[in-house]
């Protein structure tokens, strides 16, 4: 880093005042805290060994080298995940739950676990392109200038980004208040072993992913079906899996979800995803993985 101190001070300022920002977009583009606090050191390097004359608007420089240093390190974790044992979920941001947090207005949507797991499905470039129009409301031509692309491109990848989207996000956005409640019955009926009342709650074609890694036990694949996924979930409290665990209502990723703890640790995050009819369970997300939860406090 430099060594004259008035620079130095310039330089964390700058870089202080658009850090959150970068940080929503290294880790849309990543979906992983740890990548994306990699990705904000070495744009923290980048910005503090430049030449202040050669950068004319520092929130431009900033993003352009977020995104481009997120899509370097993108295509080596897309390989990393194509040998990832199950299921890979985003590592999850956790925070308290608090009343306001029911109202949709304040709900953090383009961060949801659910868009996350589609824009899995994106080429890097589109899913840049997607996070950079949609989330952040850039045009085509500035779009363009951050990955080096004709604006005419961009609005190509732009159009396949949003098709693809569209295609695979959730049919119902339910009230945070109705998921609320649905993901209370849910743990009380797992946790408390009651099958019937667990088959209940779920929709016919109901979805489990759960993410262990191949650290802890967990499904290997995703699960799908009402009598498949109860079955899974039976079988793991006979096996004492849930013994002596409790739960509280956290926010994961902007929407009302569950930690699970037990012995003083956390054992994983959960939430749900809603069916149009308001009350039973479409999608469940599980991340179990204790690599994924190291950030997350009881």
């Amino acid at each position: 880093m430099p060594s004259d101190p008035v620079d130095l001070d310039a330089e964390t300022v700058a870089f202080t005042e658009h850090r959150q920002t970068l940080f929503q977009v290294a880790y849309r583009m990543l979906g992983s805290v740890a990548d994306t606090e990699d990705v904000l050191q070495e744009v923290w390097l980048s910005w503090a060994s430049s030449s202040r004359d050669e950068v004319e608007n520092p929130r431009a420089y900033l993003i352009r080298t977020t995104v481009n240093e997120s899509l370097r390190r993108l295509g080596r974790a897309q390989r990393r995940r194509e040998t990832y044992v199950g299921p890979w979920l985003p590592e999850p941001l956790v925070e308290e739950a608090e009343p306001d947090a029911a109202d949709p207005a304040v709900r953090a949507d383009d961060i949801s676990m659910a868009l996350l797991v589609v824009l899995e499905t994106l080429g890097p470039l589109e899913r840049a392109v997607f996070i950079l129009r949609e989330t952040f409301g850039y045009d085509y031509a500035e779009i363009g200038r951050i990955l080096d692309r004709k604006p005419a491109a961009v609005r190509q990848l732009a159009h396949r980004a949003r098709g693809h989207v569209r295609a695979g996000r959730p049919r119902f956005d339910a009230d945070p208040q109705l998921r609320k409640a649905a993901t209370e019955r849910f743990m009380a009926a797992t946790l408390g072993g009651n099958l019937d009342a667990l088959l209940e709650v779920l929709a016919p074609d109901v979805t489990l992913w759960t993410d262990g890694g191949g650290v802890v036990r967990a499904a290997r694949q995703v699960v799908s079906g009402r009598d498949k996924v109860g079955r899974l979930i039976a079988g793991l409290v006979e096996r004492g899996d849930f013994t002596g665990l409790e739960y509280r209502q956290v926010e994961v990723n902007g929407d009302p979800g569950v930690l699970i703890s037990g012995d003083g640790e956390s054992y994983g995050i959960m939430l749900v995803e809603l069916a149009p009819d308001g009350e039973h369970i479409q999608e469940i997300y599980g991340i179990i993985n204790p690599d994924k939860l190291r950030g997350v406090n009881l």
